[in-house]
């Protein structure tokens, strides 16, 4: 699995996912539990992983509907 994106903002990560699951595409949500022990104030960003394999293509579909790729990941 791989980094596809990190961000605080929920409704960004279910958009990220509804395009990926779209395209065949299947990703994982991770941290989701960190997220809610804090608070759920936003300080723990939440990740997005998908399989090596479909990274390239998974970028490709977030970048193509302005949904910004993790620095980390590239």
């Amino acid at each position: 699995m791989k980094e596809l994106m990190r961000t605080n903002d929920p409704t960004l990560i279910a958009f990220a996912k509804a395009l990926l699951q779209g395209e065949g595409i299947d990703c994982f949500e991770m941290d989701v539990n960190m997220s809610v022990l804090e608070g759920s104030i936003g300080v723990l960003p939440r990740r997005v992983l998908v399989h090596r394999k479909d990274y390239f293509s998974a970028a490709a579909v977030l970048r193509d509907n302005d949904i910004p790729v993790s620095e980390n990941a590239r």
